[in-house]
């Protein structure tokens, strides 16, 4: 992906090095966190449904990954200065500006959500966030929560490499930012109690993998695409499958446990917004086939 440094996000909260509520968590321990607020909480129990884009499969694989870009203080200090800092900045700048535009179009103005940074926990507004959750947005806030450790555990464990791997999944959780901004995950809320498959979770998921493809869509005409750069997206969007995840994990498939889709769905949705480029095309809970 062809970027540059001069275009970075405002939008980003570094938080990294800071002291979390606690450092002894892991597994399901974020997630088991969140679940008291979540249930008390009409617009809280959403983040069920969005959470985490990978949290079964970093659950299920291990957990946090090793690997820390800065353990020292967050912000200014030189230590945090990574090309993938400035990357993450960047592709959240093209992310919100590409919305911003589509927006134009729409009876409502699209409005920047945060991105934060930070290492092995936080305090969030739906609660506190552990790095084992994997990337996540908050539909309280409308913030994204991501630790850096996971682009390599997403490299690594998971075997999807390559720079638009890791923008793949920054446009994902904006587009949870984008289905709150158009009252979508009111429209989920309501639907809550469908599961599995073909459930309310799947079909917002799949949304999200939609509206990234929409983006990456928009990305060809500031000609910042390179060749690979879409297979990258394709092979991380593979790698999280459902089914995939489950089969590495317990040699099984069990779709009525499905949250976001079985691989070869993550795959078509986001070929389906790159080659549409278009809202109407996203539809996910109007289809009768994932």
């Amino acid at each position: 992906m062809r970027w540059d440094s001069s275009h970075e996000s405002e939008d980003v909260v570094d938080r990294r090095g800071e002291s979390g509520p606690s450092q002894g968590g892991g597994g399901l321990g974020g997630l088991l966190f969140l679940v008291p607020w979540l249930m008390r909480s009409r617009i809280g129990r959403v983040v069920l449904l969005v959470g985490a884009l990978f949290f079964v499969g970093r659950a299920l694989l291990g957990g946090v990954a090793g690997n820390r870009l800065n353990s020292g203080t967050s912000g200014s200090s030189p230590q945090s200065e990574t090309p993938e800092t400035h990357f993450v900045a960047f592709v959240l700048d093209d992310v919100q500006k590409s919305w911003t535009d589509a927006f134009a179009r729409q009876p409502v103005p699209y409005r920047h959500a945060k991105l934060v940074l930070y290492t092995d926990s936080t305090q969030t507004g739906c609660g506190f966030g552990d790095a084992a959750t994997g990337p996540f947005y908050c539909p309280v806030d409308e913030r994204v929560y991501i630790d850096l450790g996971f682009f390599h555990e997403l490299a690594g464990k998971l075997g999807a490499k390559g720079q638009f791997a890791e923008a793949y999944v920054v446009a994902h959780e904006i587009g949870h930012h984008v289905q709150k901004i158009l009252g979508i995950s009111q429209r989920v809320d309501a639907l809550r109690h469908t599961t599995g498959a073909t459930g309310a979770s799947v079909r917002l998921e799949l949304q999200a993998d939609c509206f990234a493809g929409i983006w990456a869509h928009s990305t060809q005409e500031r000609s910042l695409l390179e060749a690979g750069d879409i297979n990258s997206a394709l092979g991380a969007a593979a790698a999280v499958g459902d089914d995939r995840l489950q089969r590495q994990a317990t040699g099984t498939v069990s779709p009525e446990s499905w949250t976001h889709g079985s691989s070869e769905e993550r795959v078509r949705w986001f070929k389906r917004g790159y080659d549409s480029g278009a809202l109407r095309q996203c539809d996910t809970f109007a289809a009768s086939q994932l």
